[in-house]
């Protein structure tokens, strides 16, 4: 189908790039609907006891590992199908992406009506993982050619979506749950296909409505020296060559400890405020959409201040920052104040977001834009692992310590050890250097 082709989506002459972050927001907030799946963990745990988890129930733990496979699929597709992407364009990837997060979701809904693990694995996880791959890239990689002079804040608006994804889905699949449910069924099935039919909407319309710039394209008055860092038309290095440098390795284990420290609070957010501070599950689903809210603003700000503080640094920030509010979330819960922790979580929240926002842009400093669509693929195979370290930490860690000691307490030697994760980030994000110009593609030519 011609239509779907890249060559289909290239912008006219005089097209204001201003009209493309909506169709990257449109796909990167429904996708971003993973971040509010803690929402489904308690009636997805009560599926056979209704009010209570019965015998034969699934535990909150085994629902996070369907979490897990997705976001672990995430960053391993976008690895594998990350030429693809540049090659295909936004438009056929983002209807891939579409055909693989929606699909998946309906499979979820059989999952739970059936009561079948392994299907919810195979469909929120394995299908829907892809999906996420596919959805996440091709929005980055299509407002970094339309930004190119402000690459910070061009990842900024298109990864804010997807942070911001539970900031809709979390209260929306709450309030299905609710609509669907009844004394003998808990909605959760209903609510999953429901939600699969209004994402596919919205990532359709993102689809028609993306656009590339032509090619050789600049924005009026751009000069590459205003900018800091590898630029297009500078030096530039090619996917297969950037993951042979020790800098593609030090940042993979930035993203990966950064990402780590993060995403198994909030993949636990909903279950984890309902222990602590004993709120309701209406509560509850109200801080996984703030939280998703501090998420999504993050990596706006975190990503935006990027291009005057510099990569580097701002992850410094991200660390030791980072590394003071985890240090102090349990002083909040001894001290009894929901407000205090609400504050914390969000502020480290708004941190794990911009990291994600500002990578795109730190790799395009050091390996330039030539196929920075491509490097960031595969550096987010550092985000599936995070997304089996993170989330597995905190579940099964939580639930062994619920075994020894009252339910609320579970959780503080967790934030403790997130602190040495983001300590082995600090040291591989001090060790980046600039990378050496034997990489660099005219020099691979040459020789």
């Amino acid at each position: 189908m011609p239509f779907l082709n890249r060559e289909a989506t290239v912008a006219p002459a005089g097209f204001n790039r201003w009209l493309v972050p909506p169709a990257a927001i449109a796909v990167h907030m429904c996708i971003g609907q993973v971040y509010g799946f803690s929402v489904f963990k308690k009636p997805l745990s009560k599926l056979l006891g209704i009010e209570h988890s019965a015998a034969g129930d699934w535990t909150e733990a085994d629902i996070g590992v369907a979490y897990s496979i997705a976001l672990a699929l995430l960053g391993l597709s976008a690895a594998v199908f990350g030429k693809w992407v540049e090659k295909s364009g936004p438009r056929k990837t983002m209807l891939a992406s579409m055909l693989c997060f929606c699909g998946g979701l309906l499979i979820s809904a059989l999952a739970v009506r059936w009561h079948q693990l392994w299907l919810l694995y195979l469909g929120y996880g394995l299908v829907g993982g892809i999906g996420l791959g596919l959805g996440y890239i091709a929005p980055v990689s299509t407002l970094m050619k339309w930004f190119p002079d402000k690459p910070g804040m061009a990842t900024g608006m298109a990864i804010m979506g997807f942070g911001g994804g539970a900031l809709i889905g979390s209260p929306l699949a709450g309030e299905l749950i609710r609509h669907f449910s009844t004394p003998n069924h808990v909605g959760a099935s209903e609510a999953l296909a429901t939600m699969a039919g209004l994402y596919c909407l919205s990532m359709l319309f993102g689809a028609l409505w993306v656009r590339v710039p032509p090619e050789g394209w600049k924005p009026e008055g751009f000069a590459s020296s205003h900018t800091s860092g590898a630029v297009a038309g500078g030096p530039a290095v090619s996917v297969d060559q950037a993951w042979r440098t020790p800098q593609f390795w030090l940042l993979w284990v930035v993203l990966c400890m950064n990402v780590s420290a993060g995403i198994g609070i909030l993949g636990q957010a909903s279950p984890m405020i309902q222990d602590m501070f004993q709120v309701t599950p209406h509560a509850a689903e109200g801080f996984v959409g703030l939280l998703s809210l501090c998420n999504l603003g993050g990596r706006f700000f975190w990503s935006s201040i990027s291009d005057l503080l510099g990569r580097k640094l701002t992850y410094c920030v991200y660390f030791v920052l980072g590394g003071l509010l985890y240090a102090a979330v349990p002083w909040t819960h001894s001290i009894h104040s929901e407000t205090l922790f609400v504050i914390a979580t969000g502020l480290i929240l708004s941190m794990y977001g911009g990291g994600f926002a500002t990578i795109p842009a730190y790799l395009r400093d050091l390996f330039g834009s030539h196929q920075v669509g491509a490097i960031h693929g595969r550096l987010i195979t550092a985000w599936s692992m995070a997304a089996v370290i993170g989330p597995q930490l905190v579940d099964r860690l939580s639930l062994a310590n619920k075994k020894l000691m009252p339910h609320d307490q579970a959780y503080n030697p967790i934030f403790h050890l997130m602190i040495l994760l983001l300590l082995t980030g600090l040291i591989a994000n001090l060790l980046v250097r600039p990378v050496h110009p034997k990489h660099h593609l005219i020099n691979q030519r040459g020789s």
